[in-house]
């Protein structure tokens, strides 16, 4: 069984900084690409970033340049650091990984549960 974990949402000034972190625990065997997702009201989800087993990273373009994602395979753990942060970036944020499960090697996508991020003055 996997489980991810979510943490670090919470309510920020324009301009300011969050960082969100992900952590995956169970019975891993492999991770491929881990993700960030996010889903304002009214709205679809959207990819916000994603990495790669290999580090290759890609970014919607209305961060670009603001967050960076990254990753500690040791922990299993991806990260969302954001800043310059601005009232459009408001939503539920979810992490996505894509990983090997030991107890069967089946390949399959698991969904954290959402933290919310509010940017406001």
């Amino acid at each position: 069984q996997v489980q991810l974990v979510e943490s670090g949402g919470g309510l920020v000034q324009p301009g300011g900084s969050l960082r969100l972190s992900c952590a995956a625990s169970g019975s891993i065997f492999s991770v491929a690409a881990m993700a960030w997702y996010r889903q304002a009201p009214g709205k679809s989800r959207e990819v916000v970033a994603v990495i790669t087993s290999a580090l290759r990273t890609n970014y919607a373009d209305s961060v670009k340049d603001r967050f960076t994602i990254s990753r500690d395979n040791a922990k299993n753990t991806v990260y969302l650091q954001m800043m310059s942060l601005k009232p459009e970036d408001t939503a539920v944020y979810y992490c996505f990984v894509n990983l090997a499960d030991s107890r069967t090697r089946l390949w399959n996508e698991y969904w954290g549960q959402g933290t919310q991020v509010t940017v406001s003055s």
